[in-house]
């Protein structure tokens, strides 16, 4: 269908009149949604105030103001990159928000959109209510959102950002570079706990909370074009999606403190999660604002059942 939209922007002057037509078009081009929006409303609103460098919440009546020539041509061409190209909003703008705050992004990693962030929010009650939280450590970090935004939510801890990839952790020292996070928040290359393995002494956490790769073989084959862009590596997971999260879940006893906490992302893989493990009562959590497949785990469990998880 995209192939018969009309990219004329003749005759369009104000914000308001980017928003309508913006929205008539993604409608028209029927697009996937999955990327920090579920809907082509909220997507237009996205692509135009942010390409506009104006705020969520500016004052509707600035919607009446007339754009420049230039705004008016890299705003269209936004437009028709998203619809012929599929590519996501947030490698476009190369931003993409998580828990309020904005992240540099490319397609080196994966647009941030965990619902981890609602957890991060709520200080991951009722788990460390009681639990000074002096080190973290975010598994897999890819743009280092999770990690960055825990350093936030904790202003004392310490946050190591680990991942396989060095463009992925490029893009991580962007962003700990843009909130100005040096002292606290730093960036290593590792194959999941590889380079911890290699220190003299393993380092303890409060928290280890991880968004790895869990995407199965049947769902990598079905997804949308949009997902296309992203790097492979930080999607797929073997055939049931469970590649990472088995090591992930043996091994993270190693590095918890005895208060610690273990927060996994597994998405649509959690029922195999469950088939491969019956024996383990996994608590998932419950999110308000949507979201599932995340288990939350203490370190009492993890190493009640590390020998279960180490002899799958």
């Amino acid at each position: 269908m995209s192939e018969h939209l009309d990219f004329s922007s003749d005759g369009l002057e104000t914000i308001r009149d980017f928003l309508r037509w913006t929205y008539s078009r993604f409608n028209q081009a029927e697009l996937f949604y999955g990327h920090g929006s579920d809907n082509a409303w909220d997507e237009t609103v996205h692509l135009v105030l942010q390409s506009l460098h104006l705020p969520w919440d500016t004052d509707q009546s600035l919607y009446d103001s007339r754009l420049t020539a230039s705004e008016k041509t890299a705003l269209t061409r936004l437009v028709e990159r998203r619809i012929l190209e599929r590519e996501p909003v947030a490698y476009l703008l190369n931003q993409a928000w998580f828990c309020g705050m904005p992240f540099y992004v490319d397609q080196r990693v994966l647009v941030p959109r965990s619902p981890i962030a609602e957890l991060i929010n709520n200080g991951f009650e009722p788990w460390l209510s009681n639990t000074e939280v002096n080190r973290v450590m975010d598994l897999c970090t890819g743009s280092g959102c999770i990690g960055i935004a825990c350093a936030e939510a904790f202003p004392q801890a310490s946050v190591d950002l680990l991942d396989i990839s060095p463009d992925a952790l490029e893009v991580s020292r962007i962003n700990i570079d843009r909130f100005e996070l040096w002292e606290r928040v730093q960036a290593v290359q590792s194959d999941l706990f590889k380079a911890l393995d290699e220190q003299a002494e393993k380092p303890k956490y409060q928290l280890i909370v991880s968004n790895p790769p869990y995407v199965d073989a049947e769902d990598m084959a079905d997804m949308p074009e949009e997902f296309q862009h992203e790097p492979e590596l930080g999607l797929t997971a073997g055939d049931d999606g469970l590649d990472c999260a088995r090591e992930i879940l043996a091994r993270a006893a190693d590095f918890l403190d005895e208060s610690g906490l273990l927060v996994l992302e597994v998405g649509n893989s959690w029922f195999a999660l469950e088939e491969a493990f019956p024996e383990v009562p996994f608590t998932w959590v419950e999110f308000e604002h949507g979201g599932h497949g995340v288990l939350a785990m203490t370190a009492e469990d993890c190493r009640r059942y590390q020998a279960v998880f180490a002899a799958a």
